[in-house]
């Protein structure tokens, strides 16, 4: 599975509209051939949104972007926000719940050699899934890589803010472990709001 990662910086007073349009838009996107779903999280307080819709594959990914494109431009005037987007692979991915509108959201990005990006998942499935898992309040993870720069989005949800602040020790310890483990370098953290998710992984 493949997903589009659109990241909206925006004026934290014209978030909301960014929201409603994505919430206008998603049903036309998640009917488009291939897609598996969609999520959107966001820090009000900042203005900052990031929007994932997920692929059957690559080809599904890159055949809908004439019709997606004008969707972005909409959001940069809707919002007075500026975008970028991204592009993964899944890597890996665990629900133990189902997330509703309103859990806590942590977002990782990482960076290793490409060379060394297997070693980087091996880590993560040994030493930070195990504890998410069996952590309470935890809902899903995932982990999103770019294999030819090396790159990669891991994404934890928790059944709210509450659950999601009593997960940062453990959390913290973990990504240590794992970071040790493979060479790879953090390179931000953030913690966000879910509006909603519709990801259904492909097997």
């Amino acid at each position: 599975m493949h997903a589009r990662v659109s990241v909206v910086t925006a004026d934290p007073a014209n978030l909301g509209a960014v929201v409603d349009y994505v919430n206008e838009v998603r049903p036309s996107i998640e009917d488009e051939v291939g897609c598996t779903g969609m999520s959107l999280q966001a820090d009000a307080d900042v203005g900052l949104a990031v929007v994932m819709s997920f692929w059957v594959s690559g080809d599904a990914m890159h055949e809908s972007e004439p019709r997606v494109a004008p969707r972005r431009e909409e959001v940069l005037e809707r919002g007075a926000a500026t975008m970028s987007v991204e592009r993964y692979r899944l890597a890996d991915f665990v629900r133990s719940h189902p997330a509703t509108g309103g859990a806590g959201v942590r977002l990782t990005r990482l960076e290793t050699e490409p060379a060394n990006l297997e070693a980087a998942v091996t880590a993560y499935e040994d030493l930070v899934l195990p504890w998410l898992t069996e952590a309470d309040g935890f809902c899903s993870a995932m982990l999103l890589v770019d294999r030819r720069t090396g790159r990669g989005l891991e994404q934890n949800v928790w059944r709210d803010a509450a659950a999601l602040a009593d997960s940062r020790g453990p959390a913290a310890v973990a990504r240590a472990d794992a970071v040790a483990a493979a060479d790879v370098a953090v390179r931000s953290l953030e913690e966000h709001r879910l509006y909603f998710s519709t990801v259904v992984p492909e097997d």
